[in-house]
């Protein structure tokens, strides 16, 4: 499985209706995407108390299952419009470690996302371990409907992605960036499920 992630600074003063519009407007053309485990449609907007975020923001997130569907996607027309429309962004990728989503998942109103640097000579078998249990314990404990964590061993990092009904207590603007969740395409999901574990390598 790919984490990807793209995103687009708009000006101070841009209307950030017209990316909720946007959303509304064009979220369902993957929902059946053959390929896609997840896409989150999030946006930040600097006048949402809330999210309290500097700049405003447009960055959807995706979780592939395979290389091949992700490169379909950014060789398709869906991709095409969102470049010709803000430009084409630079891309990040994390191979995932971890998905966990629950039942309710569809009901997430905001994302948090956390880019963290992986320690010089950490064992990577139990920074994967520890990852493990803080998206458990994300999920069990503190009501996270989504729980994706994925690494990139260019720059060695970590990204924690959750999905949350409401602001977690535990945000902290300094080190994670939050986020609206305007859709979610999740492709195969039946409406109601059980919380499931997608994937751990």
């Amino acid at each position: 499985m790919i984490a990807m992630q793209y995103s687009f600074t708009l000006p101070a003063d841009y209307d950030m209706d017209i990316i909720r519009q946007r959303i509304a407007r064009n979220g369902h053309l993957l929902d059946d995407f053959s390929g896609l485990a997840m896409k989150a449609y999030l946006s930040a907007d600097r006048n949402a108390e809330a999210i309290k975020t500097l700049d405003n923001l447009y960055a959807p997130f995706y979780v592939w299952e395979n290389s091949e569907a992700m490169n379909r996607f950014l060789s398709g027309p869906g991709f095409a419009a969102v470049s010709n429309a803000f430009g084409r962004p630079a891309i990040k990728t994390w191979s995932v470690w971890q998905h966990l989503r629950g039942s309710d998942v569809r009901v997430a109103k905001f994302a948090t996302r956390e880019i963290i640097a992986i320690s010089a000579f950490a064992s990577l078998a139990q920074v994967q371990q520890a990852e493990s249990d803080n998206a458990a314990q994300d999920m069990r404990l503190q009501g996270a409907l989504t729980a994706v964590t994925a690494f990139e061993p260019a720059s060695w990092t970590i990204v924690r992605l959750r999905l949350w009904l409401q602001i977690p207590e535990n945000f902290d603007p300094q080190r994670m960036q939050c986020y609206e969740v305007g859709h979610l395409s999740l492709p195969g999901l039946p409406v109601s499920q059980d919380r499931q574990e997608i994937n751990v390598v």
